[in-house]
């Protein structure tokens, strides 16, 4: 029981320190890139969708100021609109159970990602910056998987993870709660459905706020 409660107090103080890193330097040019990162991942959610219903991947445009678009013509377009919040924290949530289920052997969680990243670049993007930018990150992400370690790729995992979920809610409030007229996925599912992006944007950051209380709950379980 004094080693479990050891575990458990040990994986707080790493998480809790992992959160207010980004928490803190949010604005800062360390987490930057790894905004960029879940901003990919949002995109290529929405492909995905797009491909899992019928439709194509045309281009994935990223912007430096954080923008994003996934040109997918055809297949389901409501699933499709869905896909790149609720994606992002699906993404979070594999990265984050990877590292804590795949222990030592989360290189090859952290290479996956890594193939992911560069394959989809090569394939959907054609902007200097986001291809210079995708490349790069990859690259990164594979030499840690190479040399970081288990604990290194863990840390590399669960930073990763926590910055798509926690981005996944942030941006749902700046994007949707607090504009809801800017254009956005939630703005194009109420067109679609006649249902307000407001009502969209509760319901996608309820989602989220529940998924991360779950995921935390389940990994304090196991810790």
């Amino acid at each position: 029981m004094r080693y479990q409660a050891k575990q458990k107090i040990r994986f707080l103080l790493l998480f809790s320190a992992l959160f207010a890193a980004i928490w803190f330097f949010w604005d800062t040019s360390f987490v930057y890139p790894l905004k960029l990162f879940v901003v990919l991942l949002h995109e290529i959610s929405h492909g995905f969708a797009a491909v899992l219903t019928g439709g194509e991947i045309r281009a994935i445009e990223i912007t430096p100021e954080q923008g994003g678009v996934c040109r997918c013509p055809g297949g389901d377009v409501f699933f499709t609109l869905s896909a790149g919040y609720l994606g992002s924290l699906l993404w979070g949530g594999v990265m984050i159970l990877g590292a804590e289920h795949l222990k030592n052997r989360s290189g090859w969680l952290t290479a996956a990602i890594a193939i992911l990243v560069v394959g989809s670049t090569l394939l959907y993007v054609s902007q200097p910056f986001a291809t210079a930018f995708g490349i790069a990150f990859g690259a990164v992400l594979f030499v840690v998987s190479l040399r970081a370690g288990a604990i290194g790729n863990r840390v590399a995992l669960y930073l990763l993870g926590l910055t798509s979920c926690l981005y996944a809610v942030l941006d749902i409030k700046s994007d949707i709660l607090d504009r809801p007229d800017l254009t956005s996925d939630a703005k194009m599912l109420a067109e679609l459905t006649g249902i307000s992006t407001l009502l969209w944007g509760v319901t996608w950051i309820v989602t989220a706020f529940l998924f991360c209380a779950l995921l935390l709950r389940r990994l304090w379980r196991r810790a």
